[in-house]
């Protein structure tokens, strides 16, 4: 994996988690607090000022590094503007991808956000605040003629227990071995951009991420990587939080919040994501319940 990430960034800083900072003419939107929404935060978050985000960079462009070693992208964009309405300050906290949801469930994390696909499975201990549909997304070397749909026998590219390893790849390989030919290699990595570079050097036919992901390294590529098939699983992305909690309604509500004033279009459109977007906040692909409902299921 060392050999990859050195190759990669001679290659191009572009499919690895080195960038020079946010988008040309990005600038910092965060609301100032609303009381009646900041009052639905629990006492003791509100008295420590912040709001700790598990996210596992690089995930060009939800979450990623500068070239300063800060914690910056799309989604915390998002989380930042959600809680400068509930009045707290966002502190993103780096953390194996995997051991996010641990750490939410445990509360030594206050939520997670790290372009978490919103899964039934993932839903029988945490909810989640809706923000994006999107779906996954296939690239290849330029002038192949790989089919996402007829990949037996071909090795890809994957983040390791991302839907596009668990859900996508995995499946299609248990689906060719049924058939009577030959699995898909899965070539599970630690972090989308070191997945995306083992197809740039040509140690993988393909890769296989949210669609988001994959255009951003595509886009980034210097022409070394393009799309390949049709979007897939188009599924919604979601913040998690414990189930039923007080910070989990109070933050779909202060995203509410952002839709209705035009803040949400607005962080979104500066990453270049225009489409999937939502026109209410949803905690698992339901309109927002009453507090009642919802604390006291």
């Amino acid at each position: 994996m060392g050999a990859i990430i050195t190759s990669a960034m001679v290659l191009s800083a572009c499919v690895t988690n080195v960038e020079e900072g946010n988008p040309e003419g990005w600038e910092a939107i965060v609301p100032a607090e609303v009381p009646e929404i900041s009052a639905l935060v629990p006492d003791e978050i509100a008295a420590r000022g912040e709001l700790t985000m598990g996210t596992n960079p690089p995930f060009a462009p939800f979450e990623f590094k500068d070239s300063d070693g800060s914690i910056i992208g799309m989604e915390v964009d998002l989380a930042r503007a959600a809680a400068g309405v509930l009045g707290l300050e966002l502190r993103p906290v780096e953390q194996d991808f995997a051991m996010i949801l641990p750490a939410v469930s445990a509360s030594t994390l206050d939520f997670g956000g790290s372009g978490f696909t919103d899964t039934e499975e993932r839903r029988e201990n945490y909810d989640f605040i809706n923000f994006l549909y999107a779906g996954v997304q296939w690239a290849q070397q330029p002038g192949d003629n790989i089919d996402p749909d007829n990949a037996c026998g071909l090795s890809v590219a994957v983040q390791r227990t991302t839907v596009s390893e668990t859900d996508d790849v995995r499946p299609k390989s248990e689906d060719c071995i049924a058939q009577g030919k030959e699995p898909i290699e899965v070539l599970s990595y630690d972090s989308s951009d070191t997945a995306a570079t083992a197809l740039v050097l040509g140690r993988a036919d393909a890769f296989s991420a949210d669609s988001p992901i994959t255009a951003w390294a595509v886009e980034r590529s210097e022409g070394r990587m393009e799309l390949t098939g049709e979007m897939f699983q188009a599924a919604p992305y979601g913040y998690a939080f414990t189930k039923n909690s007080e910070l989990g309604y109070a933050f779909a509500q202060a995203l509410q919040y952002l839709i209705e004033s035009g803040d949400y279009a607005d962080v979104l459109a500066q990453w270049n994501i225009e489409e999937g977007l939502l026109d209410q906040a949803l905690i698992n692909e339901a309109p927002i319940p009453a507090a009642t409902d919802y604390l006291n299921p």
